[in-house]
């Protein structure tokens, strides 16, 4: 296939676009709207109204495939990064870096905010956990060494990220670099990689300005959330670049949903953090990744977007892109 024809294929109507973005942000919100009219996160239904939240974006691509025809019906799973899995070392080597490459860049990221002076660390006596730890037990109940804790539950990450956090991930991925970054393609890898985040970040809004995540009731709290939704949302959009296939962008966003409360573990007592500077989504996190991303660019890896055996998903060759 010639370089003009490939980048002639798929093109997703602009409204198609606009349709999905709207979709997926108008049910986010009526999912939310009972927080809204209710007590907020402490209303006792917010655990599971924030995981159906988390299935908007997928659902918005699906009534958005299906309704509007933006991708002829033989070649939507190819599309969409679902299937096939061809070539499997490609997909299965990507997926490995998805599940454990979110937990470096957030370690990264503590010691990024502990060396700016965002985060006091205690990584000999973990006492900050143990603080934290004693105060969720009954009285009476003896405290298991916070070590042999955080071990266990550092351990626990990856199979989280692979099984029930890989499940609820695929609500957003799907839509996200599922369908709106391949959208985007056709206007560049930059523009659909930055704009696709920043999406991403907005679409939280609803729960963000109840204080999730950050502790902020203000558009302060939203900003916070875009800017890491833009700098992680390189990342797993280059997975999807450079894979061809969801999958590795889900495991990696069920990575960083499994060690997001890593800083938790590790601060010091008496002293405190704020998730919108130390956490993996705060400045630090956005330092993190850009580290990441400088290194991804001297390598040249946002170059090399093969396409999933042969399917059309692809929009420029490689010696084309920008």
């Amino acid at each position: 296939m010639s370089a003009g024809q490939d980048s002639t294929r798929n093109r997703i109507p602009l409204t198609a676009t606009i349709a999905f973005v709207v979709l997926a942000c108008g049910l986010a919100w009526l999912v939310a709207l009972p927080l809204w009219l209710g007590d907020g996160l402490n209303h006792p239904l917010a655990g599971v109204l924030i995981s159906v939240m988390m299935f908007t974006p997928a659902l918005a691509a699906v009534l958005v495939i299906l309704v509007l025809r933006p991708v002829p019906k033989g070649e939507r799973l190819r599309f969409l990064g679902i299937w096939p899995l061809r070539p499997a070392k490609r997909v299965i080597w990507l997926s490995v870096i998805g599940l454990f490459g979110p937990i470096v860049v957030i370690a990264l990221s503590i010691v990024v905010a502990a060396a700016i002076g965002w985060v006091q660390l205690d990584l000999g006596e973990f006492s900050g956990f143990s603080e934290t730890l004693e105060a969720s037990l009954p009285d009476g109940v003896p405290v298991p060494p916070a070590g042999l804790v955080i071990a266990s539950q550092l351990i626990a990450i990856p199979f989280a990220a692979a099984t029930i956090n890989a499940v609820m991930a695929f609500g957003e991925e799907l839509g996200w670099r599922g369908f709106l970054v391949p959208a985007l393609r056709q206007y560049g890898t930059w523009p659909a990689l930055l704009i696709s985040g920043a999406i991403w970040g907005l679409w939280h809004a609803p729960v963000i300005l109840l204080g999730y995540n950050f502790g902020r009731t203000d558009v302060t709290g939203v900003l916070f959330m875009v800017g890491g939704c833009v700098a992680w949302g390189v990342l797993l959009g280059w997975l999807r670049l450079r894979s061809a296939s969801v999958w590795p962008a889900v495991f990696a966003h069920g990575a960083m949903n499994a060690a997001g409360a890593l800083v938790g573990l590790v601060y010091a007592a008496g002293t405190s953090f704020d998730m919108a500077l130390a956490g993996p989504l705060g400045v630090a996190g956005w330092i993190a990744c850009a580290l990441v991303i400088v290194a991804l660019l001297l390598t040249g890896q946002f170059r090399n977007q093969p396409e999933l055996d042969g399917a059309p998903g692809r929009l420029l060759s490689p010696r084309r892109e920008q």
